[in-house]
């Protein structure tokens, strides 16, 4: 077979696999809108669930899930990130480093429920926080700071050895070049890191569930000790504990929790995109 037959046929392989695995997710997400947008409205958006849940709105579990993705943000982004420079700037090439990264990986696939019952012991249970939005917090940010720690370690490792020569041979301390020359460059990575663990926290169910979640809970919280609801947890109620439930407000709730999560995409894509731009290499 010659070079360009090779080519072609590999070229088609590759389109093939592509639309393979693209037509599926256009076909869910589309079906998603198709089913949900009907139910989506002013009042959906900005009033309590009634009736048992059958009617009324989600604004709730929204601000739930707003409040909890801050709180793990607040939490597991200065962590994450700190611990990514050390392992990446300061700690050595040893066996007690490459266990450490080792760990991070393998927490990294945990399964969910896992850090939930974690978190119910530790949080809930041992230091008496309760169910509440601290503990659910603390807990989606131990279940997200593998990720965080492992994408922006490999953005900072990917800046060029020589932007760190050229700083400190200007005079520039190590805390210096890190801060002022290392992290601008290695943003782009660090928030793909950061949006792909925050993305995971708004999506998790069985973390919220053991520390956080409300069954019905129309009214809003008033501080980190209350529970709330959340868009994932109500889902999975409205869908299997809700006997009558009308379809169009299940996939209306569906589609609201895609929208948050594909939004946050498309903000990271953006602010990525900008500083990529930025960047000098």
């Amino acid at each position: 077979m010659s070079r360009q037959a090779t080519q072609r046929l590999m070229f088609a392989v590759i389109t093939v696999a592509a639309i393979t695995t693209v037509t599926p997710i256009i076909l869910v997400v589309g079906y998603i809108f198709w089913q949900g947008a009907p139910a989506v409205s002013i009042d959906f958006l900005s009033t309590g669930p009634r009736e048992g849940m059958r009617a009324g709105g989600i604004f709730p579990a929204i601000v739930g899930t707003l409040l909890l993705t801050l709180g793990t943000g607040v939490i597991a982004v200065p962590l994450g990130i700190a611990a990514a420079i050390y392992l990446s700037e300061y700690a050595g090439d040893n066996r007690a480093t490459r266990l450490i990264r080792l760990a991070i990986i393998n927490l990294a696939g945990i399964p969910s429920v896992v850090y939930g019952l974690f978190g119910l012991g530790l949080f809930v249970l041992f230091l008496r926080f309760g169910t509440s939005i601290l503990a659910g917090s603390l807990t989606l940010a131990i279940m997200t700071l593998p990720v965080i720690i492992s994408t922006a370690e490999e953005a900072i490792r990917a800046v060029p050895q020589s932007f760190r020569v050229v700083s400190v041979s200007l005079g520039g301390t190590k805390w210096q070049t890190i801060r002022r020359v290392v992290l601008p460059q290695a943003l782009p990575g660090i928030l793909t890191g950061v949006i792909l663990g925050l993305e995971r926290a708004a999506g998790e169910t069985a973390p919220i569930l053991f520390t956080v979640a409300a069954f019905f809970l129309p009214r809003l919280p008033h501080s980190v000790f209350d529970q709330t609801m959340a868009l994932p947890y109500h889902l999975f109620v409205i869908s299997t504990q809700v006997p009558g439930m009308p379809i169009h407000i299940q996939y209306g709730t569906a589609l609201v929790l895609l929208t948050f999560v594909l939004s946050m995409n498309v903000i990271a894509t953006f602010v990525r995109s900008y500083y990529r731009r930025r960047r000098q290499w």
